[in-house]
């Protein structure tokens, strides 16, 4: 800070030389006297440059952390490697196992036997976050053994460096043994932008439709801020909010992560502060404490800190997940804005990071993901609309019967007719009826009337015919007794 203090007298023969240099003195004061900035006990936050990685800021960066779901950003790098190895395509069929169906949600939820590709298993993971496709994933890559692919998980994150990280499992379900750091997941997601380009696309992608079910990603910063190219989201209690995130800005690349974050909207949030930090301050970056690179960060020992009370407590008003969706989106003003600066690739000044996350996403077609074999063309919605129709629940096919019967003209179900039939009395007399099943049918006063009359009229007739037999059985009882 000594640097930045100078005599008076000198500070204004100075801006009597150079005004523009009296303003980067001005500026360097600033920044040197400024206190720094620190997380939250629970959270820790880092930011690089991906191309070099340099770190632009770090808290807690190396401070062991639970990575939740985080971790699958390691099960696609092995999967993808895989694929670029020849090992297996992203055609390859892989099929969902006992174990893989039995894993605990966020999950597609198929049955054990269905079949999915590895493309499409990827997507499921990535942006549904799908806990039983890394499975899957797993076990197909690994040969039918999640334990060789947790082997090449740990194998490659010691190659890459990552000497804070172990995996237990390859979906980030909570785990005491699961663990890593800011520092080791900002130097994987470099490891996938310079290893696997071709396949970048996986990281970014806004939304998939399964049958008729869109999700969206998790990962608020895509579609929301300028730039915004990957990667991936992550949560459970142990941990709270985490998020790894990207975007790239005038050929600037810049690697943003946040772990402990109270909602999973703040996490995004939080990503975008520093990455609109990083992008605005490339002009003084000078004036900043060296960092270095990622790579040379002192790893702290200690033990991940549990932040389950937190999130997961009495305290919290609403359950938590990974879904975390605490803030609407905004009006309808705000969100044609942002659309407009969105599609010209700049940043609205006027609007602040809290801003950009609340808004709207940018509008995007979702990506069809389905089950079974690769398809192309009009195959792919045919397959969707198949696993709509057998993953529907039975009352909902059911119900679609009904309905569909019901627009066809058919008649009324035939409980319906029983039941009102059946509350009026039986007579002896028949009668045809037009029963209207709305209404309970009642005869009018005409019918009731002739109705009435007949009856009077057939007993009469009896009574008639009844005293014409009567007569002359009783002459011929007359004559019988006279002959005793």
């Amino acid at each position: 800070m000594h640097l930045f203090i100078v005599p008076l007298r000198q500070a204004i023969v100075l801006f009597r030389k150079s005004l523009p240099a009296w303003m980067v003195l001005a500026a360097g004061l600033m920044v040197a006297a400024a206190p720094l900035r620190t997380a939250h006990a629970t959270e820790a936050h880092l930011l690089i440059e991906a191309d070099s990685g340099k770190v632009l800021e770090a808290e807690n960066a190396t401070y062991p952390w639970y990575p939740a779901s985080l971790t699958k950003l390691m099960t696609a790098y092995v999967t993808l490697t895989a694929v670029k190895q020849g090992r297996i395509t992203l055609d390859t069929l892989f099929t969902v196992s006992p174990t893989a169906a039995a894993q605990s949600p966020s999950k597609m939820g198929f049955r054990p036997g269905t079949q999915v590709t590895v493309d499409n298993a990827l997507k499921m993971m990535m942006v549904k976050s799908a806990n039983d496709m890394a499975y899957v994933l797993a076990e197909g890559v690994g040969g039918g053994s999640v334990d060789n692919f947790l082997a090449e998980m740990n194998a490659t994150a010691q190659r890459l460096g990552m000497t804070q990280t172990s995996y237990v499992n390859p979906n980030g379900l909570p785990a005491d043994g699961q663990i890593t750091s800011a520092r080791d997941l900002a130097i994987l997601a470099r490891a996938i932008i310079h290893d696997l380009p071709e396949y970048e696309y996986f990281v970014h992608i806004p939304s998939i439709r399964y049958g008729h079910r869109v999700t969206y990603n998790f990962n608020k910063l895509i579609g929301r801020f300028p730039g915004a190219d990957g990667f991936k989201t992550g949560f459970i209690c142990a941990s709270g909010y985490n998020l790894v995130g990207s975007a790239t800005q005038n050929g600037k690349r810049l690697i943003a992560v946040v772990l402990g974050a109270s909602s999973g909207t703040m996490r995004a949030v939080r990503a975008a502060q520093m990455l609109e930090r990083g992008f605005a301050n490339n002009t003084l970056s000078w004036l900043r404490p060296a960092l270095g690179t990622v790579d040379k960060l002192a790893p702290i020992a200690a033990a991940p800190p549990n932040l389950r009370d937190e999130m997961c407590g009495p305290k919290r008003k609403h359950p938590a997940s990974d879904e975390d969706d605490d803030v609407a989106a905004n009006t309808t003003a705000t969100g044609a804005a942002v659309m407009s600066f969105l599609s010209t690739g700049l940043q609205p000044p006027a609007l602040r990071p809290a801003d950009l996350i609340a808004a709207a996403p940018a509008p995007s077609e979702p990506v069809i993901v389905y089950t079974g074999p690769t398809r192309t063309g009009a195959a792919i919605a045919a397959a969707a609309e198949a696993d709509a129709a057998r993953d529907a629940p039975p009352k909902a096919r059911k119900r679609g019967k009904i309905a569909h019967a019901k627009r066809g003209g058919n008649a009324a179900p035939k409980t319906e007719v029983k039941s009102e039939a059946g509350a009026e009395p039986k007579s002896k007399h028949r009668a045809s009826v037009t029963i209207n099943p709305g209404k309970t049918a009642k005869p009018s006063a005409a019918k009731s009337d002739r109705t009435k009359g007949a009856n009077a009229r057939a007993t009469r007739a009896k009574q008639a015919a009844a005293a014409r037999a009567i007569k002359p059985k009783q002459a011929g009882n007359a004559k019988s007794e006279a002959r005793q």
